[in-house]
């Protein structure tokens, strides 16, 4: 009996007992859980993008402040010549945009006819089985009534929309004061280190920002350019809407993997209602902007600094989906990819620990 308890097989169903037991008393404090999770979710939220917001533009304030610009200067100088940027492209893009929206709405009978002729002509094809059209029509019901829901939920959430307008509103400034004291905050969190564990904090920060630096502020690039050769390729094809649905692939670019599936989505759906070629058409523009994305744009811009293999990064998607949704997805890997690092540094720490 005393071998079988010190033996490694004993251990290990130990720590599997005491890890169920933690699981089922989780499992029983789940709504506690669930509120703390949503009262965080809502303080901290503002902050977080802040502090991303931050880290992008951290180096480019450096960058000035090393020019004996002053890091309050830097910082003002970068939001006004971000207004500047932002305003001229609203002036010349939000007529464009309001006049295909316009447009948009102005055909929306149209398409809803052509989408109940389609439907008509499915349901009139004899080949098909009864079963086959019965479930066409159940799920048009069924995407009908999940619309009319989510417009009455939209309805419904004005507050929690004038809420996230609020939050909108000050993430600028909380991000104007950790760029202005970035450089404080730094030497703030490291005095707190021990002096013996500075040195390795250090190099730890360092590969945390060198396995991150590269990729966020490559992705927004990425975005931009995935979502010009979509508007390039709509345009040629002669797609309806062609800016509206090309930032609708620049924005959802930024989800890996999965991402440009969202995008390509509902231009799609709208060129279904086109014809058979346009949806083609459509799905061939994508395909190539998700070619050049993968095989040239990705690697030159952001470079394959994560080393993370594509099951790690699904499996982080599919967490941070379930975490925080759509946001969750966007921030899941890398977050997962600064995990990594801090895993590895500690895996190192007590390997080298255990040598000595």
């Amino acid at each position: 009996m005393e071998r079988f308890t010190n033996s490694r097989l004993f251990v290990w169903l130990v720590y599997l007992i005491l890890g169920l037991i933690a699981i089922y008393l989780l499992l029983l404090i789940k709504p506690l859980l669930l509120n703390v999770y949503v009262f965080l979710r809502a303080v901290l939220a503002p902050f977080i993008i802040a502090m991303i917001i931050s880290y992008v533009l951290n180096p480019i304030v450096s960058m000035l402040h090393e020019r004996k610009v002053p890091r309050t200067i830097a910082v003002l100088l970068i939001y006004a010549v971000f207004c500047a940027a932002i305003t001229v492209l609203l002036v010349n893009l939000i007529p464009m945009f309001i006049e295909q929206v316009q447009e948009f709405n102005r055909h929306v009978p149209e398409l809803s006819m052509r989408a109940q002729n389609i439907v008509s002509d499915i349901n009139n094809t004899s080949f098909l089985p009864e079963s086959f059209r019965g479930g066409i029509n159940k799920s048009l019901l069924t995407m009908e009534k999940k619309v009319s829901e989510s417009l009455l939920g939209f309805i419904n959430n004005i507050g929690s929309m004038l809420n996230a307008v609020f939050i909108g509103f000050i993430i600028p400034f909380l991000a104007f004061y950790i760029l202005k004291d970035f450089d404080v905050f730094e030497r703030t969190v490291i005095t707190y280190v021990p002096k013996s564990h500075r040195k390795n904090t250090v190099r730890l920060l360092k590969d945390i920002d060198s396995a991150l630096g590269s990729y966020i502020r490559g992705q927004f690039l990425v975005c931009l350019i995935v979502g010009v050769l979509a508007y390039l390729g709509y345009l040629i094809i002669g797609m309806p809407y062609a800016l509206l649905l090309a930032g609708i692939v620049a924005i959802t670019n930024v989800i890996p993997y999965m991402g440009p599936f969202f995008g390509a989505a509902p231009a799609l759906l709208i060129a279904s209602t086109v014809s058979l070629k346009m949806v083609l058409l459509v799905a061939i523009v994508n395909t190539a902007c998700q070619i050049l994305e993968g095989n040239v744009i990705s690697p030159q811009v952001v470079g394959r600094t994560l080393h993370l293999h594509p099951l790690l990064i699904i499996f982080a998607l599919l967490v941070g989906g379930e975490l925080a949704g759509v946001v969750g997805m966007i921030l899941a890997v890398p977050i997962f990819a600064a995990c990594k690092v801090i895993v590895q540094h500690m895996f190192a720490y007590y390997v080298r620990r255990k040598i000595i």
